[in-house]
């Protein structure tokens, strides 16, 4: 739990001090969060608030990943580049004097962080604002507010504590795709075009929806969107009174979406089709605290 917390308080550095506590996560759960998080040589990562740099400097070691930390500890950022060189890493990482709150995350795929959960909060628009979806935030025990992670997992960690030992909890968040909003698109079914307009609502990574075709209205069913990726169910009655199943998966690229479909009408055999499905301009927008408005 780096200095770097201090970024809560804007008022002078004696205040900023008393949000700041340095609790090192130790080498197993730096570990375990740079394996959570997957991550690889492509991976930019960064620490907010990285104290000694372990995180970053691990990942960089065990997996070839570049990436940064930031600190307000000026003593800590100094002694977290100096490991980073006596690791060898030291030309894929660096670790800069910053506060957390001013760090430019664009670019960025998996963000660290052993914060207090009140910062996480706060920290919680800046990075559904600047992180692209698919991008990973992983996190020492403390959660993000009613921002449920995607994965979790609990092991004792016996160099916890300085060697005393203890559980320790990871935490990870896949950022979103925004996909609140709007949405129409067409298909040919059973020799007819059908035009479906749907609305879709958000919460972080939990979406549901409605569509409507002609004057028939469904639900959609088992949506699930991860990153950019999202799929959903319908089951829809298409005139003249066929029961149609479709299967939706697509990647969410702005205001499009483009994947494929599988309809199957009653009684009758699967078909796959490319789907591209486009959101009305202004129809809603999603708002980085996790409230869909229209």
């Amino acid at each position: 739990m780096g200095a770097a917390v201090a970024g809560l308080v804007a008022g002078p550095s004696r205040a900023q001090e008393r949000f700041s506590l340095y609790v090192p996560s130790p080498q197993s759960v730096a570990e375990a969060m740079a394996k959570i998080a997957g991550v690889s040589k492509n991976d930019v990562v960064v620490d907010l608030g990285a104290g000694d740099g372990r995180i970053v400097t691990t990942a960089a070691r065990l997996h070839g990943a570049r990436g940064f930390g930031v600190d307000i500890n000026q003593e800590l950022v100094d002694l977290a580049n100096g490991l980073a060189r006596r690791a060898g890493v030291g030309d894929r990482v660096s670790f800069h004097h910053q506060n957390v709150f001013d760090t430019d995350l664009r670019g960025v795929t998996v963000v660290n962080m052993y914060l207090f959960p009140e910062l996480m909060r706060l920290l919680r628009p800046k990075l559904l604002a600047e992180l692209r979806p698919g991008a990973r935030i992983v996190s020492h025990d403390f959660t993000m507010g009613t921002w449920e992670p995607d994965e979790q997992v609990t092991f004792f960690a016996p160099d916890k504590f300085g060697g005393a030992g203890a559980d320790a909890r990871i935490l990870m968040w896949v950022v979103p795709a925004q996909v609140a909003g709007f949405w129409n698109w067409q298909l040919p079914v059973a020799g007819q075009s059908f035009a479906y307009a749907a609305v879709l609502e958000q919460r972080f990574q939990v979406a549901d929806g409605s569509v409507r075709v002609g004057n028939r209205r469904g639900n959609l069913t088992d949506m699930r969107l991860r990153g950019d990726q999202l799929s959903f169910g319908l089951r829809i009655t298409l005139d003249p009174g066929v029961l149609v199943m479709h299967q939706f998966r697509g990647t969410v690229r702005g205001d499009a979406i483009e994947g494929s479909v599988r309809v199957t009408p009653d009684g009758g055999k699967p078909v796959d089709l490319p789907w591209r499905a486009t959101r009305s301009a202004g129809s809603a927008y999603f708002n980085p605290t996790g409230v869909s408005v229209k």
